[in-house]
């Protein structure tokens, strides 16, 4: 599946009013069509960071390889938070610590959210608080009504449980 047959082009106008306040950046290597929104351009998972960043990604998964820990069933709507590099003093602030905001995150949201796809996290992987859902059996037809559904319902999550205003202020706090 490509671009022509899922475009993306709707997708920052979509998502600007819910991730107010950060960049769009396009995004469409082989598997991963979307957008990136950050407060500048993220990096593969494979890249070497020495500083952290964190945004979100919203968009499509069109193959699982780089993805295999999801257990994704291609093509999918795909939305998460992402804090980089694994292993930087952000990451381990946000992610990796007991109370860390992206792992509370989780804990509150998974609570509340009752009906899949439910949220899921990861700690050393790029998605770490993500929530995504297989398009295998959505009419083709359909794909960009279901997806914006997708997309809407969950960015509201984010915004409703504080991440997307808490996350921009956690990025920009020193690092100790």
């Amino acid at each position: 599946m490509s671009e022509k047959q899922l475009p993306i082009e709707w997708i920052p106008d979509l998502a600007r009013p819910y991730l107010c306040g950060y960049r769009f950046f396009r995004e469409s290597k082989p598997g991963l069509l979307g957008y990136w929104a950050a407060s500048r351009p993220p990096r593969s998972s494979r890249s070497r960071l020495t500083t952290g960043s964190a945004g979100f990604f919203v968009g499509y998964l069109l193959a699982g390889r780089e993805f295999a820990f999801l257990q994704p069933q291609p093509p999918e709507c795909l939305v998460f938070a992402f804090v980089q590099p694994a292993g930087s003093p952000l990451h381990a602030r946000l992610v990796e610590s007991g109370d860390g905001l992206l792992r509370k995150t989780f804990e509150y949201i998974h609570w509340l959210t009752h009906r899949p796809p439910r949220f899921s996290f990861f700690e050393q992987e790029l998605p770490t608080l993500v929530r995504h859902q297989s398009m295998r059996d959505w009419p083709k037809k359909k794909y960009k009504h279901l997806s914006r559904n997708f997309f809407i319902e969950t960015m509201a999550w984010l915004v409703r449980s504080g991440l997307v205003r808490k996350l921009r202020t956690a990025e920009g706090e020193p690092r100790t």
